[in-house]
C-alpha cells in the first residue's frame, strides 16, 4: 500500500525545508536507509534517509523549492499503485492543495493578486490624475524647476504640450525665469539630449533562504518580545595582550583573543549561575553547566555553534572547537547536536574594526555578550595619563530574568578574568 513521506523536522526551529537535491528518482525502488534527498534546513543541509521502503512514485517538492514540516515530501508505493487518494485525503486534512505552501505555491498567485491591485489603484485614480498612454520611465527627476514646495513650474501650455507629447515634466530642464518650463523646452526636448536618460535604476530580487528566514523570526521575536537592557564597560587588555602573547611563543598552535573570551565568560557564569538561565515562559531555567554559542557569519546571516562546558576547556581546545566548527558552519554541515543547547552566546565583531555595539539575545538565552575591537587609546594609570590597549563589551540582558545587578555581577567578574588571564588557571 502507497506510503506518505513527510517533510521531515530536522531542527528544533525548522518550520519548513527546501530539497536541495533528489537522490532518487520516480520509478526508483527505495529501500530502507537509501538516502532520499538532501534537504535544506535553517542552519544546514542534511541528508534525509528514508525509513520507508518501496518505489518511488511521487515527489511533493521540486529541486530548489520549499515545503512546510509534515506536507508531502514524497510518495512510496508499488510500481503501479495509485495514489491520488492520498493526495485527496491530505488536500481534505490540511485544506490545502497537493502541494504544500511554498515558495512555488506562493508565486503562482502572486501576480493575479498585484495585477488586482494595480487595477483597483488606476480605477481609483481615473477620476482624479490624468493618465497618459505612452508615458515613458522616469529614471530621474530634474532639480531645476521646482517651487519651494517641491511642486514643478511650468508654464500651462508647457504642461498641455507635455501631456500631447506623452512626456515627463520631470525629464525636461527648465529655461524659463527660475527654472520654469516653457513651451520651447517642450519643444525643443530630445530624449536622450538631457543627460536624465543616461542614469538607470537597478536593483536585484533574491529568493529568502532558509536560514534568512528563520533568523529574521526569531531575531525579531526575540527583539520584540525580550525586555533587551544594555551594560557596557571598557576592559584593560594589557595583561590580556602579554599573555597571549606568552602562550603564543609556547605551543604549536595559536590562541586568539576570542578564545581568552569564551574562556572567561563561561568561568564567570559558573561564578554568576543567576545570568547563566532561560525565561520558559512558565518557569526560569538555571543551568550548572556553561555551554558558550560562539556566533558565526556566513553568507546568509549568523549560525551559533556550541562549545560545550568552555569553563573546563583550555584556550587552545577552545580556539580548536571554534575553528572546526566555523568551518563546518560556513560549509553548511553543522549538526543539530552542534548548534543546539547553547547557555550564553557571544558575538565578536573587533576583527572588523567595530569598536562597540549591541547585540540582539539568542533565544532560549537570556543574555549575549558582544565583543568589540581592542584599540590603542589613552588611559590613566597611578594618575598618569599613559598608552592602553582598551576593549569595549556590551551585554544585552532580558529583563524578565536577569537585572542590572546580576548583569553587573558577572562583568565584573568577567573583567577579572580577562584583564588578569593567570586567574583562569587557577
Amino acid at each position: 500500500m502507497a506510503e506518505i513521506v513527510k517533510m521531515p523536522k530536522l531542527s528544533d526551529t525548522m518550520t519548513e525545508g527546501v530539497v536541495a537535491k533528489w537522490h532518487k528518482k520516480i520509478g526508483d525502488q527505495v529501500k530502507e536507509g537509501d538516502l532520499l534527498a538532501e534537504i535544506e534546513t535553517d542552519k544546514a543541509t542534511m541528508e534525509y534517509e528514508s525509513f520507508q521502503e518501496g518505489v518511488l512514485l511521487h515527489q511533493g517538492v521540486p529541486e530548489g523549492k520549499a515545503a512546510a514540516v509534515d506536507t508531502i515530501l514524497a510518495i512510496l508505493g508499488k510500481k503501479g499503485e495509485k495514489f491520488d487518494s492520498l493526495l485527496e485525503e491530505a488536500q481534505t486534512n490540511t485544506g490545502k492543495t497537493e502541494a504544500p505552501k511554498s515558495e512555488f505555491n506562493e508565486k503562482d498567485t502572486e501576480p493575479t493578486i498585484q495585477a488586482d491591485a494595480v487595477k483597483n489603484e488606476v480605477e481609483k485614480q481615473k477620476d482624479s490624475t490624468p493618465i497618459t498612454t505612452s508615458t515613458p520611465k522616469i529614471v530621474a527627476e530634474s532639480t531645476y524647476s521646482k517651487d519651494s514646495d517641491g511642486r514643478l513650474k511650468a508654464s500651462p501650455l508647457a504642461k498641455k504640450l507635455a501631456e500631447e507629447k506623452g512626456l515627463s515634466l520631470r525629464m525636461i530642464r527648465g529655461t524659463g525665469e527660475g527654472g520654469r518650463i516653457t513651451k520651447k523646452d517642450i519643444e525643443e526636448f530630445v530624449p536622450g539630449n538631457s543627460g536624465l536618460n543616461s542614469m538607470s535604476e537597478k536593483f536585484v530580487d533574491s529568493d529568502i533562504s532558509q536560514m534568512r528566514k528563520t533568523i529574521a523570526r526569531r531575531l525579531a521575536e526575540s527583539k520584540f518580545s525580550a525586555p533587551h537592557f544594555y551594560l557596557s564597560i571598557s576592559l584593560d587588555m594589557d595583561q590580556a595582550i602579554a599573555a597571549r602573547t606568552a602562550i603564543n611563543n609556547t605551543i604549536e598552535g595559536k590562541i586568539s583573543f576570542n578564545d581568552m573570551v569564551v574562556k572567561a565568560a563561561a568561568m564567570a557564569l559558573m561564578k554568576h549561575p543567576d545570568v547563566n538561565v532561560s525565561w520558559l515562559g512558565d518557569k526560569i531555567r538555571k543551568y550548572g553547566h556553561a555551554h558558550i554559542g560562539v556566533a558565526v557569519a556566513v553568507d546568509e546571516g549568523l549560525l551559533v555553534p556550541v562549545i560545550r562546558h568552555a569553563n573546563a576547556k583550555s584556550f587552545q581546545q577552545i580556539g580548536t572547537e571554534v575553528k572546526f566548527l566555523a568551518e563546518k558552519a560556513k560549509n553548511k554541515s553543522l549538526q543539530p547536536e552542534e548548534w543546539e543547547g547553547s547557555t550564553f552566546t557571544i558575538s565578536n565583531l573587533g576583527m572588523f574594526g567595530i569598536e562597540e555595539f549591541t547585540a540582539i539575545i539568542n533565544p532560549p538565552n537570556s543574555c549575549i555578550l558582544a565583543i568589540g575591537g581592542i584599540e590603542q587609546k589613552p588611559v590613566v594609570k597611578n594618575g598618569q595619563i599613559v598608552p592602553g590597549n582598551v576593549m569595549k563589551v556590551t551585554l544585552s540582558c532580558d529583563h524578565r530574568v536577569v537585572d542590572g545587578a546580576k548583569g553587573s555581577e558577572f562583568l565584573k567578574s568577567f573583567r577579572q578574568f580577562i584583564e588578569n588571564p593567570i586567574t583562569m588557571f587557577v
